[in-house]
């Protein structure tokens, strides 16, 4: 188990870049597991947006983990790593000596032995999850968690203004469809 420090300011520069230039929260979240998977040396990261009429997780990005997986089942939020979903950081160092999983058959056939799971928060609600897949047992350091939960209060930023956006550019389209208005794609909110 390796406490070393694995995330530093190029990473913090390589997401906020990511954010900050992408108008598409899958891709911007496609990148940022991508990246994450390499700055780590993990096996697998997933971000999930919680669906509030269900309190289900749904995938809205992953890298290095199997369709197998990703499809199991749903993840039901007082099943799945419970902590999560009160604002904490949910860490299993050792997925064989833990009983927090919803499917840990599943996981240890995915090969993954560690997980952590990071709230995505906005305005102090769960609007998602991070988690993170490793596969051997796993001692995350303190400045990594604190990198990470960082990372994930921009991740909600992001998911936050999408949603926002996509909000205006559908009101955009009713109103001009409804008054036969020729109205841009592109809507500059100043």
């Amino acid at each position: 188990m390796n406490q070393e420090t694995k995330i530093g300011i190029e990473i913090f520069k390589a997401v906020t870049k990511s954010i900050a230039h992408s108008e598409d929260i899958e891709v911007m979240s496609n990148h940022f597991a991508q990246l994450l998977v390499a700055a780590l040396g993990i096996k697998g990261c997933a971000i999930f947006i919680l669906n509030p009429m269900d309190r289900e997780l749904e995938i809205l990005a992953s890298f290095g983990l199997t369709i197998k997986y990703l499809t199991k089942g749903p993840l039901k939020t007082p099943e799945s790593i419970h902590d999560t979903f009160k604002g904490k950081t949910g860490i299993i160092p050792d997925i064989s000596k833990d009983d927090q999983l919803q499917y840990p058959n599943e996981a240890k056939k995915e090969g993954i032995a560690a997980i952590i799971s990071l709230p995505i928060l906005f305005a102090g609600e769960v609007i998602g999850v991070l988690r993170l897949y490793h596969g051997q047992p796993w001692d995350i350091s303190e400045t990594d968690l604190d990198s990470l939960n960082l990372l994930t209060d921009n991740i909600g930023l992001a998911m936050t203004f999408a949603r926002y956006r996509n909000a205006i550019h559908a009101v955009a389209g009713i109103i001009g469809n409804t008054f036969n208005l020729d109205l841009p794609e592109q809507i500059t909110i100043r």
